[in-house]
């Protein structure tokens, strides 16, 4: 069936395309009711769809984002897939959602294509420190705004990012399991290449060293190199974690900080693996604090992101008109991270290495 155009409307209602366009495009406040009318019957029945990236190109208004996550096999980014097409829908807005796999060639590729449609304003959640991939897009007025990515040195003036501070997050990790007598503890993560990720560690570090402790005494696990970032298997990086920690010869760590809670629950079901118990043998702390978090028995301790909040903030300024706030690695927004204490965190009991190892070795 042909596409029904503006012309035709505007035969049918005995006007001019110009004035039917006044009334797509809300300028019809001074016309006479009669003709809205017959505009508004012409449209009805031949069934008249506008074309919304036309529209935003002429008008210059955002009435699409798009969204550029990793993967919402993953459940935190299906919850803020979630949370953005709610926050779209009060803005009068809506949502095209791509699924990048954190590949750099994939994302760059949806922003270009994104762009050609007639999207004016993407939220991307990218892991790389540069955005030279896609400068092209943004120097042409693309209003891009990067989540759970501080803003950057070299990052352009018209960029806004919206992140928890991730620093802090894996400081009150580390913080809460320190305060619960833990000295041994590992940190646990794919490859660690991304800017918040390191973020994360670094945090980790602090509190570890704030408390007089040599953070080289702290096993770090960053597993799976050959997948750069890494999202969906992340449950399989935390199952193979349990069992590289714990099946070698060196010292076993009385409690672990997960790089995310996909992570931390793949660890959790590697420590049964090993006929290990959650909590009581080895205390583990995630973050997001996902829907299956506080469903996993025991449930998980975890840095809550501020999942609403944030992705209400990502919407307004991917809708906005005003850009960045002009400084020279462009404005971030950073919300604090919050620590929820559930079962899987407890304070160290007197274990006999030799006990732990015959578990494990039954486990085998």
């Amino acid at each position: 069936m042909a596409k029904v155009t503006i012309q035709q409307v505007a035969k049918a209602a005995g006007v001019s395309a110009s004035t039917v366009s006044n009334v797509l495009n809300g300028r019809s406040d001074r016309m006479v009711q009669a003709t809205r009318e017959r505009i508004d019957k012409a449209i009805a029945e031949l069934g008249y769809r506008p074309n919304r990236a036309a529209r935003q190109l002429r008008n210059g208004r955002t009435q699409t984002i798009g969204l550029v996550v990793p993967s919402v096999g993953n459940p935190f980014w299906g919850a803020f897939a979630r949370e953005i097409e709610l926050a779209a829908v009060a803005a009068g807005s809506s949502v095209l959602l791509c699924n990048s796999e954190r590949d750099p060639d994939r994302e760059r590729r949806y922003v270009e294509e994104l762009w050609e449609d007639g999207v004016r304003g993407i939220i991307l959640c990218t892991s790389l420190a540069s955005l030279d991939y896609i400068s092209n897009v943004i120097d042409e007025g693309l209003q891009l705004v990067t989540f759970d990515r501080p803003a950057q040195p070299g990052d352009p003036e018209s960029v806004v990012s919206v992140s928890i501070d991730n620093h802090v997050g894996g400081y009150l990790a580390a913080s809460h399991l320190l305060e619960l007598g833990h000295t041994q503890i590992a940190f646990v993560s794919g490859s660690i290449q991304s800017v918040n990720r390191a973020a994360r560690y670094r945090g980790f570090c602090s509190a570890i060293e704030e408390a007089g402790l040599d953070v080289s005494d702290m096993p770090m696990w960053t597993g799976f190199e050959t997948l750069p970032f890494g999202d969906v298997e992340a449950a399989e990086v935390g199952r193979k974690a349990a069992h590289d920690l714990f099946t070698g010869d060196a010292a076993r760590p009385t409690a672990v900080v997960a790089i995310n809670d996909m992570t931390a629950l793949g660890f959790c079901r590697g420590l049964r693996d090993l006929g290990l118990k959650v909590g009581e043998d080895v205390s583990i702390i995630g973050f997001d604090d996902i829907v299956l978090a506080d469903l996993y028995d025991p449930p998980l301790t975890s840095i809550r992101q501020p999942i609403k909040r944030m992705a209400t903030l990502a919407m307004e300024e991917a809708v906005s008109q005003d850009g960045g706030a002009g400084s020279e690695v462009g404005r971030s927004v950073l919300l604090r991270p919050q620590l929820v204490v559930r079962e899987s965190t407890r304070p160290p009991k007197a274990r006999n290495e030799h006990e732990v190892a015959n578990a494990v070795e039954g486990a085998r």
